[in-house]
């Protein structure tokens, strides 16, 4: 009924229809006037209580609680915006001053023959939403940063044969490659990197690329395939 009245009011050509229709746009969304100094000392109060919750929560429940399902030495652990989600059997080793965004998902492939193992070095930051697919390993060594929506892909979950994917059954042994990020790479927004990669020391990767090779160290490589642009200085 209610949804026959709208497309009436909507609809219809007849005066009363789009008047009253008028008048609903109106009512359907009121404004309060806004009062500056109540208004702006208001605004204060909830940031600095917003922010006072966040700190709470992640030093008293979110990062203790993590810590707890990791190993390593994990000291000043900096966790912002919650709990990165865990998912499957995987090995989550930390060393020491990592900051972490907690829209993250680490993720270890089922069925394999040890247990995959997520290893993150000593100063490195790990942005928001990123995602790893970890099929055996994947590193990142110290002083690795990595922008937001970046995607370490270690396997990919779904065999090649078409008639096995619609089985439901499981990737096999050789689409599952280890990657490696070298020490003080910086990988860019929406970065995504396959199985079998190893990024060089101190290379940069451009925001978007699809890195499918090895990357030398000391370069800036961009592009999907990423290809080397520039270097930065001799490895």
């Amino acid at each position: 009924m209610i949804i026959h009245v709208k497309h009436w009011l909507k609809c219809s050509p007849h005066p009363f229809a789009k008047s009253l229709f008028q008048f609903a746009k109106t009512i359907r969304n009121p404004q309060m006037i806004v009062i500056p100094f109540f208004h702006s000392s208001l605004y204060f109060v909830h940031q600095f209580l917003k922010q006072f919750i966040h700190e709470f929560l992640r030093i008293t429940y979110f990062t203790p609680l993590f810590k707890s399902q990791i190993k390593g030495s994990k000291k000043q652990l900096y966790l912002y915006s919650g709990m990165p989600q865990v998912l499957g059997e995987l090995n989550v080793v930390c060393k020491n001053n990592v900051r972490m965004s907690g829209i993250s998902t680490f993720c270890g492939r089922v069925g394999g023959q040890t247990t995959p193992t997520l290893t993150i070095g000593n100063n490195v930051d790990i942005g928001w939403q990123n995602a790893f697919s970890v099929g055996r390993t994947i590193t990142l060594e110290d002083d690795v940063r990595l922008a937001g929506r970046v995607f370490l892909a270690g396997f990919p979950g779904h065999p090649i044969d078409s008639e096995r994917r619609a089985q439901g059954q499981s990737d096999d042994e050789n689409q599952i490659g280890d990657i490696i990020i070298k020490h003080g790479a910086w990988l860019g927004t929406g970065v995504t990197v396959l199985g079998g990669v190893t990024i060089g020391e101190g290379a940069i990767i451009g925001a978007g690329s699809v890195v499918t090779k090895n990357i030398p160290a000391f370069s800036i490589a961009a592009g999907n395939p990423a290809k080397v642009v520039k270097y930065i200085k001799e490895s």
